[in-house]
């Protein structure tokens, strides 16, 4: 039942991710048909083709391995500067860049004279090239705030899931107490599991992170507790211990591997759910798109980390770039847990969001083959054609994007290797979650 649990899981990741990779290639289509560029195909997927319909003038279809997706627009580059659309040359730089420019030529038809791309004006190229990663920023911020505002997050609240029997120090269990390890000052209080604390040292509790920050302040002291216990105020007194705590960071998570000595009461807090304002969530997706733009910057410095979880089989850390293939076994994973079907779509609806949010500001980066390579080359062209009517020169034309191409192969056979880098990685030594 676990396997068939795990593949239903992968399932919905990937009907999921098709989504995404379709309405991302959507944003292109609309925009291009709007500005009477032809399409000769809508495609998702790369490789073989599987299945798909012509509805006028475009060939819509599904290829075999959900990993990306295009449309084919009709004059991409501009021709040669002899005026022609094919020519070669004996550079090999040069026959990447030709071949490139005669693709974009391959399925001309008599009319797309005044249909080819690299005829509109430079901002609505813009607006073509920025529509698809647009539409995986809409979707991003639709699924973040069904996540947010919708199902809710958890979070720990200030109810008394469990206490704990003794005093231990950070990382040892306290299922079994030493000889030696005195009571907890909750046990010795007599807080019970299911009590909510109301207020700590004479101050009303709100969340759980206020009290927490509390009880590690008051190291040493005796303070008053007043808790609802099954809808009857009661008063406890507890001495808090001072113990060698796990060290928080500014939002109240732990960080790895340091500690500090703090004040101890021997609570484990319960889980409930907040549902966010529209402002928390704002300020959420910030973080969100903060936390993108650094793991962004740092991939290169990650890749001596996946090497050797390849070859040596170090650990992988919580922070390691993951792949199409490690986001569809933790889907899997999560779904053949037992959780509750609650927890199982937040963790769908946040992982498709993050996803989504990382094709935005990957494609948005100004490199070829990248969507942001496009729309630099259209806003140079732009600005180029600006200097020049200023100075009363002639119209230098279109800006040659083709002749970058070169570049393009560079860039994209790194981003091929580190693809497959990061999809081994997953295979043989996959990011796991508890």
């Amino acid at each position: 039942m676990a396997n068939l649990m795990w593949g239903l899981g992968i399932l919905i990741f990937l009907i999921g991710l098709l989504f995404s990779i379709a309405w991302h290639e959507l944003g292109h289509l609309s925009t291009a048909k709007l500005f009477g560029i032809r399409v000769p195909q809508y495609m998702v997927g790369f490789g073989r083709t599987i299945w798909s319909r012509r509805r006028g003038e475009t060939e819509y279809g599904l290829k075999l391995i959900p990993l990306g997706g295009y449309i084919r627009m009709i004059g991409m580059f501009p021709p040669g500067a002899d005026g022609r659309i094919a020519q070669r040359s004996s550079s090999p730089w040069r026959s990447m860049i030709e071949d490139a420019r005669e693709a974009s030529y391959e399925e001309l038809q008599e009319g797309d004279e005044t249909r080819l791309f690299y005829t509109r004006k430079p901002w609505q190229r813009v607006i073509v090239m920025f529509a698809g990663p647009f539409m995986n920023l809409i979707l991003s911020v639709v699924l973040f705030l069904t996540l947010f505002m919708g199902i809710g997050q958890q979070v720990s609240v200030p109810t008394v899931q469990e206490v704990s029997q003794c005093v231990v120090p950070a990382g040892k269990s306290t299922d079994t107490c030493p000889p030696d390890a005195p009571l907890s000052p909750a046990n010795k209080a007599g807080l019970r599991a299911g009590d909510t604390v109301l207020s700590f040292d004479g101050t009303k509790v709100d969340n759980y992170p206020q009290l927490q920050s509390q009880i590690r302040d008051s190291a040493g002291k005796t303070v008053p507790i007043v808790v609802d216990r099954k809808g009857e105020r009661v008063t406890l007194t507890a001495t808090i211990e001072r113990n060698t705590l796990p060290a928080m960071d500014a939002d109240h998570r732990a960080i790895k591997g340091q500690t500090v000595e703090a004040g101890f009461l021997g609570i484990t807090p319960a889980i409930g759910v907040h549902h966010l304002s529209v402002g928390e969530s704002a300020d959420e997706m910030a973080d969100m798109a903060e936390h993108g733009i650094s793991s962004l910057a740092a991939l290169p410095s990650k890749i001596p980390s996946l090497w050797h979880a390849v070859v040596d089989g170090t650990p992988r850390s919580t922070d390691d770039p993951i792949g199409m293939v490690g986001a569809a076994r933790l889907g899997g994973d999560v779904f053949a847990m037992d959780l509750p079907a609650t927890q199982q779509l937040a963790f769908f609806v946040q992982l498709l969001a993050g996803i989504n949010l990382s094709l935005f500001l990957f494609n948005m980066l100004p490199l070829l083959p990248l969507d942001g390579g496009h729309i630099a080359g259209a806003v140079w062209e732009s600005v180029r054609r600006t200097l020049a009517r200023i100075r009363r020169r002639p119209d230098p034309g279109p800006f040659d994007v083709a002749r970058l191409m070169p570049v393009a192969y560079v860039v994209a056979a790194i981003f091929i290797a580190f693809t497959a880098l990061v999809a081994v990685a997953d295979i043989v030594n996959p990011v796991r979650i508890n």
